[in-house]
């Protein structure tokens, strides 16, 4: 619909942008969406708890940690696949970063330390 030749997917597994167009808005639009209610609410989700080896901190601050390496390898293998970069891929490459330095900042680990870990800590 904006013009892109299927052509640039030459190198990707992909013959169209439909399936890339739905994995980006499942894994970095509705993803992401419900990891930040999961930051704001901290609701006990024991799905996510399962998926963090983190056990000490919310399973939001994990799921935040896993969006910011999901941008990051996203950015990578598509300039590989389109042999290309250009400044969208920097600007979501240093989105990516940003939500990793975020996360791992050690006041946003305190906040979302589980109640009973801080003893352990």
């Amino acid at each position: 619909m904006i013009g892109m030749p299927a052509s640039i997917l030459e190198r990707s597994p992909f013959v169209n942008f439909v399936v890339p167009g739905l994995l980006l808005l499942v894994i970095f639009g509705l993803l992401p969406l419900l990891v930040l209610y999961g930051l704001v609410k901290k609701p006990q989700w024991t799905w996510a708890a399962a998926l963090t080896p983190f056990k000490t901190l919310h399973s939001a601050w994990s799921l935040s940690l896993y969006i910011g390496f999901g941008q990051i390898i996203w950015v990578m293998v598509q300039t590989y696949m389109l042999n290309t970069v250009s400044l969208i891929h920097i600007c979501y490459m240093s989105l990516g970063m940003l939500i990793q330095i975020v996360t791992l900042l050690p006041s946003v680990q305190r906040y979302f330390v589980l109640d009973g870990s801080a003893q352990r800590r």
